[in-house]
């Protein structure tokens, strides 16, 4: 590294955010930019660590030590490069991924990581400002025809590589914008949505193809695709929620998460929500059933809309303040972490069960609660009521959508319902279709779906052409 003592002599300084007064009151992105000058400072405090446990704590394996070092010596545009060639969407995880290689950063044993986000954000930022972001359009055609389903992280990744090996891709989406949960499922302000507007002009100018408001399995036949398509790559989402089927489930007022978020969402970028039912927070009590990320973006849509209250309940104990580093390090650690849209007002509360929906009039207005130990039994005599009039389940998700599509296909499906397939090939059970993603994996990370599109993307390019030149 540029700078050996940087770690000894620079704290850690990291991005800060807008009030919350201010932010509550828009649907923008409220992440103040370090300046240049701070990230140099940041990068320096890279250590020149014998092993770097950072390129394994990042799932796309970005080769952060080097970047860190060419940002210190100001070589941004080298930087630049050096990033995209380990992840196609930087300023997207720059935002949004919850930086596992920070909890794997050597410094992290004893001090405070180095801010490896906030850098990776700065420098695709400062790529898309220079200009040094452009098409990598090939120099020639393999006359193979691809077709990808969904464009989520995974599917964009693994279309952007194959047409980059100049092979003919054709991505089908069901909504009517790429994205998937990255446009419809996060809020605006974690990530405005002109990030992915800009990489899919990108990718139709190096030659992908996108078919909008197709739902394969619906609107155009799985059995279509095998037809037309020299190999198929499944990229959907796993989009089946869990439930909580306890009494009052089917009170007016109790909703999925995710019918929740995708009409905001919707709102924001003047998109029709649809012949669905208006779901809002405004004037209401919301409480957020779930304590991941899913439930925080709820809290923080909830708050914008104008929300009276909001309360998120957890089932699982509340976790410890802090983490043993000598134990947990380079493992990402259980711990108490608050996000930004908790930071904005919400209530708390672990080790809560919901027994039943209370409602009057068909509408919920309560839940009925109880406390649990922990092994989640229920504590006798500690029963509660909150009070709602909105509820949102955020508990995750179960494996993707099965009617349609895939029972067309057949495919092999695994133990918890995801399709069947491994990390050596991407392969699923049937003919020339490959799956990645969440759709194989189960629910998880951006940073997770765009490893495997691109490392499904060169396992579908060497099953083509006998072998392969794309970088896993």
């Amino acid at each position: 590294m540029g700078k050996i003592t940087g770690f000894l002599e620079i704290d850690r300084q990291d991005r800060k955010y807008l009030p919350a007064a201010d932010r509550v009151r828009n649907y923008k992105e409220f992440v103040i930019p370090l300046s240049e000058d701070a990230t140099r400072d940041q990068a320096a405090r890279c250590m020149d660590c014998g092993i770097p446990y950072c390129h394994t704590g990042c799932p796309v394996n970005n080769q952060i030590p080097d970047w860190n070092d060419l940002v210190y010596h100001a070589e941004w545009e080298e930087a630049c490069r050096n990033l995209h060639s380990t992840n196609n969407f930087p300023e997207f995880t720059g935002r949004i991924c919850p930086a596992p290689c920070e909890a794997s950063c050597t410094l992290n044993l004893t001090e405070q990581p180095v801010t490896i986000k906030t850098i990776e954000c700065s420098i695709v930022d400062r790529g898309w400002q220079e200009g040094w972001i452009v098409p990598q359009v090939p120099t020639q055609k393999t006359g193979k025809k691809i077709a990808v389903v969904g464009s989520g992280p995974a599917g964009l990744a693994a279309a952007q590589q194959l047409a980059r090996r100049g092979h003919d891709v054709h991505l089908f989406e069901k909504n009517a914008k790429a994205g998937g949960l990255l446009r419809y499922g996060i809020p605006d302000f974690k990530m405005e949505k002109t990030l992915i507007d800009r990489r899919v002009e990108q990718m139709e100018a190096e030659g992908v193809t996108f078919h909008y408001g197709v739902n394969i399995g619906v609107d155009k036949s799985a059995t279509e695709l095998e037809s037309e398509f020299d190999a198929v790559l499944l990229t959907g989402g796993s989009e089946t929620p869990r439930d909580l089927p306890v009494e009052g489930r089917d009170l007016s007022g109790v909703h999925f998460a995710m019918e929740f978020l995708p009409q905001q969402n919707r709102r924001v970028s003047d998109e029709p929500i649809g012949q669905v039912e208006p779901i809002l927070a405004n004037g209401k009590h919301v409480v957020v059933i779930g304590g991941g990320d899913t439930g925080s973006d709820c809290i923080g849509t909830s708050f914008r809309q104008g929300a009276l209250s909001v309360t998120q309940i957890e089932i699982m104990p509340a976790p410890p303040e802090k983490e043993n580093k000598l134990l947990t390090w380079p493992d990402w650690p259980m711990k108490m972490r608050t996000s930004s849209s908790q930071a904005e007002g919400a209530a708390r509360d672990f080790a809560v069960m919901t027994r039943r929906f209370v409602g009057e009039n068909g509408h919920v207005t309560a839940l009925e609660c109880i406390r649990v130990d922990e092994k989640m039994q229920p504590i006798e005599g500690s029963e509660f009521e909150i009070k709602a009039d909105l509820v949102l389940l955020a508990m995750g998700f179960v494996h993707p959508v099965h009617e349609g599509m895939l029972e067309e296909i057949g495919v092999e499906l695994d133990q918890r319902g995801n399709v069947a397939a491994d990390t050596a090939t991407y392969k699923a059970s049937k003919g020339k279709f490959f799956a990645a993603g969440d759709m194989r994996r189960g629910q998880s990370l951006v940073v997770w779906a765009i490893r495997e599109g691109r490392q499904a993307a060169r396992e579908v390019d060497l099953y083509l052409m006998g072998e392969s030149l794309l970088p896993r």
